[in-house]
C-alpha cells in the first residue's frame, strides 16, 4: 500500500485574528461537553463537531486551538479529523449535494445522473465549484432506495430523481 505524504511541516497556516474556539464556544464545551468524558482528551470527536458546526468547516487554526484546549497536540487532532468522512478541513459550498451510490440507486439512473451534475457544475465528486456556492459527494447508502435514486442537498432529501428534475432542484438554488 502506497502512502500519500503531503510536506505539511512547511505548511503556512492561514489565520485570523478572531480565535475560532471562542470565549462563548469553549464556555459551552466546558460545562456541556468536557464533563461527560473521563479525559479532555476523549472529548476529542465531540469538540471537533462543534467546532465544525459554529463555522462549517475546520480550519487548520481551529485543530491548533481545540489542541490546546484539549491538552493534546495539533497533529493528533489533524490525524482524528482527516480520518473521519464527517469532518471538513477545507472549506464546502453553501449547498452540500451528497448524491446517494447504493445499488438500488445505481440501477435506476444514479450513474447517468451524477455525470448530470458534474457536467452541469464544471466539479467532481469531492469538489466544490469556484463560486463556492456547490460541495458534491458521493455517499454509500442515504436509505431510501424505494425512492431511488435519491440525494440529498444540505439537509434535504431528494428522491425519485431525473437528470431533469434535478437540474431543476439546482437551478432554484441558484
Amino acid at each position: 500500500m502506497a502512502w500519500i505524504v503531503k510536506n505539511s511541516a512547511t505548511m503556512q497556516i492561514e489565520r485570523r485574528e478572531d480565535p475560532y474556539l471562542d470565549d462563548e464556544l469553549k464556555k459551552m464545551l466546558e460545562t456541556e461537553v468536557i464533563p461527560r468524558f473521563p479525559s479532555r482528551q476523549a472529548a476529542t470527536l465531540p469538540v471537533l463537531h462543534a467546532v465544525q458546526h459554529k463555522h462549517s468547516w475546520i480550519p487548520y487554526q481551529a485543530l491548533e486551538e481545540a489542541a490546546e484546549f484539549l491538552e493534546t497536540s495539533a497533529s493528533q487532532l489533524l490525524d482524528t479529523a482527516s480520518f473521519y468522512d464527517d469532518f471538513w478541513l477545507n472549506p464546502k459550498g453553501r449547498y452540500l449535494i451528497m448524491m446517494c451510490q447504493s445499488v438500488s440507486c445505481e440501477l435506476l439512473g444514479q450513474m447517468d445522473l451524477l455525470e448530470s451534475i458534474k457536467a452541469k457544475l464544471q466539479i467532481e465528486p469531492g469538489q466544490t465549484t469556484e463560486d463556492g456556492k456547490f460541495t458534491l459527494m458521493t455517499v454509500g447508502c442515504l436509505g431510501s432506495c424505494d425512492t431511488a435514486p435519491c440525494a440529498l442537498v444540505n439537509e434535504t432529501l431528494h428522491e425519485n430523481l431525473t437528470t431533469e428534475n434535478f437540474g431543476q432542484i439546482l437551478d432554484g438554488l441558484e
